[in-house]
């Protein structure tokens, strides 16, 4: 088993930067490969982005390409994502989540959730 903490959320204008980081605690880290989602109010929690277990491979969802980039540093037990020309649009509370599947975009492949943080992005 797996818990996950997510912080760095908050306020941000549009087109300012935010930094979330989710520390893991308990199994190997480094067996999972790592996801964020993100759920806006009255909307379904949708996939964001995700990395390999090793690092080497990441994706997205396209509304967030070449703007927001996930990372892990694995000594640590973190994973990031860094989202940079944030819109109104990317409010919503973000999740991280850890899968033992290969890199899944599906919710349901991923079977430990962080609590979120939220960030909203002010026009």
């Amino acid at each position: 088993q797996v818990q996950l903490v997510e912080s760095g959320g908050g306020l941000v204008q549009a087109g300012g930067s935010l930094r979330l980081s989710c520390a893991a605690a308990g199994r190997t880290f480094s067996s999972y490969s790592m996801g964020w989602f993100r759920q806006a109010p009255a909307k379904e929690r949708e996939y964001v982005a995700t990395i390999t277990r090793s690092g080497g491979n990441t994706f997205y969802t396209d509304s967030v390409k070449g703007r927001f980039t996930i990372s892990r540093d694995n000594a640590k037990n973190t994973v990031y994502l860094q989202m940079n020309s944030l819109k109104p649009e990317d409010t919503a509370v973000y999740y991280c989540a850890a899968s033992l599947a290969v890199a899944s975009v599906r919710r349901n492949d991923y079977g430990y959730w962080g609590q979120g943080t939220q960030v909203t992005v002010s026009s």
